[in-house]
């Protein structure tokens, strides 16, 4: 037998944030009911996959997550990204040696004297014209996720040394890739940092939650980052303070179980009640994050000539010379000043089943629909030759009290579209979304829903002669509280599920590749190895292959953690 055939399609279904771990009061997927998941790790073929750290191109021991789980699976090898591609650009010296980074201390040092500005853009600060600003803005914790403050730490530093002496910090709580109410830390080691330099002005100018302030993903909620434009742009929000940690602490006390990544946006103000940092005409504003997802909307907000969102008042986008830590839309080019260039990827799943005539379809709501199509094509909104998408809106209220999400319509968009298309990939967010709130009931409920229709498509893959496989792009889900019984917002490097769903007569002619440390860049040649294709020789192995007449029907060698 050379190759597998299957009349029907093949199935990827990606469970957002479910990973393996034994049984505990904080494990959501253990808790749940998962008919489906239960016996199908039973019968089918099945394996734990490497979706942390250097298996996904990260630094050893960094948690995965959706944007580099997708990017693996969908590209076939592990390559170097994420934190572990911004740690090498700051080694290098490539962030502080790139155009971006010269242009904005240029900027600024040329800005010293405002005077040379027209009288409607002066700024007073300490009944003084001010200098212009050096203004730093990201999810401010050490998550490595999106970003890092020990990079926001170096820039200050390299600014320092170059004659920056005004600097501002617009805080984008995290709370979900650090425990939910970390904040104070970060803060306090921000502002201990700032010390070292004691001639310079260095100050938090505004701050809010990452859900509800500057950094909304997939065009969700433009609002969101509406209020953080209005935050570090016009000064305005709901609360004013003194200082970011007199912030925290009084949001906390109006709402004790506030998590940082809900706390509502702030401006910090002086005695005379003026903002201490709003970004002015002649600034500068390095965004440091290095994830795309939930920066891509704010880099429009200041870059955008043409921008229908929002109204800016009277801000153009000369105003303010906008860095982004790299680039946010390899399709765009988005944004056009960046401290390191991103990583080019190729030779993706979708560009290779598209060369072959493969008919495919990406398929989830809002909130993940970048990952599924983004993400998964290599950071690159481009469709294949027959490749279609279908998203599904998400609902804009908290996740927790929703928690089945879109589960059901993303399901019933699958089984309607299956018969026109032979690989369909889905990506069901409830594990990861929910997830991140920490709420063990509204997760179990997740859970459920998505079991329920895992095992509706099955029933049609089946029906049709097809095959599903089930996987995880991280964990998250399995893991709800800490060694103190805390709640946990943040993924987890547990590995995660992979079982290859298969009711057909082919599922005698294969077995599992004994591979060492299998992990989610076999994904993409194990799907090629079901539509009966060779994978490119860049790709991770096959995590099956075809059994020699005598060993058909053997049990797979590979005893592995079930869901």
């Amino acid at each position: 037998m050379d190759k597998l055939q299957f009349d029907g399609p093949v199935v990827l279904a990606i469970l957002d944030g479910v990973g393996l771990a034994p049984d505990s009061n904080g494990n959501a997927v253990s808790k749940a009911r998962t008919i489906f998941l239960g016996q199908a790790s039973q019968k089918y073929l099945h394996v734990a996959l490497d979706a942390s750290g250097e298996a996904v191109g990260l630094l050893p021991g960094q948690m995965g997550n959706s944007e580099v789980g997708h990017n693996t699976m969908g590209c076939g090898r592990v390559i170097k990204q994420g934190i572990a591609h911004i740690e090498e650009a700051f080694a290098s010296g490539e962030v502080f040696d790139s155009e971006a980074w010269k242009g904005a201390i240029t900027r600024i040092l040329s800005e010293n004297n405002r005077s040379q500005l027209d009288k409607t853009s002066e700024v007073w600060y300490n009944n003084k014209i001010a200098p212009a600003t050096l203004h730093f803005a990201g999810i401010f914790s050490d998550g490595g996720v999106h970003s890092h403050i020990s990079h926001l730490e170096q820039m200050i530093e390299k600014a320092y040394e170059e004659g920056v002496r005004r600097m501002r910090i617009h805080a984008i709580f995290d709370g979900r890739d650090v425990p939910p109410m970390a904040e104070p830390k970060y803060i306090q080691r921000i502002e201990q940092f700032a010390k070292r330099f004691p001639d310079a002005d260095i100050q938090i100018a505004s701050g809010g939650g990452r859900m509800v302030c500057v950094a909304d993903r997939y065009e969700n909620d433009w609002m969101v980052v509406k209020a953080g434009f209005d935050m570090m742009v016009r000064g305005e929000a709901k609360y004013f303070f003194r200082s970011a940690e007199e912030a925290v602490t009084t949001l906390r006390r109006i709402e004790p179980d506030v998590q940082d990544q809900y706390l509502p946006p702030f401006v910090i103000v002086d005695a005379d009640d003026r903002p201490v940092g709003k970004i002015e005409k002649g600034d500068a504003l390095i965004y440091f994050d290095f994830r795309a997802d939930r920066a891509i909307e704010i880099a429009q907000a200041f870059t955008y000539w043409d921008f229908p969102y929002f109204d800016r008042g009277d801000y153009q986008p000369t105003d303010v010379y906008f860095v982004g830590m790299t680039e946010y839309n390899s399709d765009t080019h988005v944004p056009e000043h960046r401290l390191v260039e991103p990583i080019h990827i190729d030779q993706t799943l979708n560009e290779f089943l598209g060369k072959h005539g493969v008919s495919e379809l990406a398929v989830s709501e809002t909130v993940k629909f970048g990952h599924i199509t983004y993400y998964f094509n290599g950071n690159s909104y481009e469709r294949a030759e027959r490749e279609d998408f279908e998203q599904i809106d998400s609902y804009t209220e908290p996740f927790d009290t929703r928690p089945w999400m879109r589960t059901a319509e993303i399901t019933d968009k699958v089984l309607e579209k299956l018969p026109d298309y032979k690989f369909v990939r889905i990506n069901y967010p409830g594990g990861d979304m929910v997830g991140h709130t920490a709420n063990i009931e509204a997760t179990i409920v997740a859970m459920e829903a998505i079991d329920l229709s895992l095992a509706r498509i099955m029933k049609k893959v089946t029906e049709m002669g097809g095959c599903m496989i089930v996987v995880a792009d991280h964990g998250n889900a399995e893991e709800l509280l800490d060694k103190e019984g805390k709640p946990k917002t943040s993924h987890t490097i547990n590995k995660v599920p992979c079982i290859i769903c298969d009711d057909t007569a082919n599922r005698e002619k294969y077995e599992l590749n004994d591979l060492d440390n299998p992990g989610l860049s076999n994904i993409a040649s194990t799907v090629a190895t079901l539509l009966g294709l060779e994978a490119p020789k860049e790709w991770g192995k096959s995590l099956i292959k075809l059994t020699a007449d005598d060993v058909v029907g053997m049990e797979p060698t590979l005893d592995r953690p079930t869901v």
